[in-house]
């Protein structure tokens, strides 16, 4: 069963499709693990990723309403109006820490990853 151009073909065997190799020469066979040298890197930058997807979800949302009700409502006794402006503020601050964190963390995984791979 050769196809017009040679190489793979499908042939359909019980109903079912399968591959036929047919040519010249064994197929060679790469690992699979061949394809993911950095699997290591892999899960630590996912890791990471998931680490910072965390903060970015609770820190900002917990010190928006403990800042609120404790520092500001509490603490320093301000009306309910002026403590909702200035928790979002630490919430809005909150973000962008944790955004640079993100970006310096992120960066220094990656030129780490380039000096190890240049110096192979």
């Amino acid at each position: 069963m050769r196809g017009p151009c040679g190489g793979f073909r499908r042939a359909r065997r019980g109903g079912g499709a399968a591959m036929e190799r047919f040519g010249p020469g064994p197929v060679s066979a790469v690992p699979v693990a061949e394809f993911r040298p950095n699997e290591g890197s892999l899960t630590s930058t996912l890791r990471t990723l998931l680490f910072f997807t965390t903060l970015m979800i609770t820190l900002p949302v917990g010190l928006y309403f403990s800042s609120k009700a404790y520092v500001f409502e509490g603490t320093l006794g301000m009306s309910d109006r002026d403590s909702y402006f200035y928790a979002a503020i630490v919430a809005v601050v909150t973000v962008h820490v944790v955004l640079a964190l993100f970006v310096y963390v992120a960066w220094n995984e990656g030129s780490r990853q380039w000096r190890e791979g240049k110096q192979d």
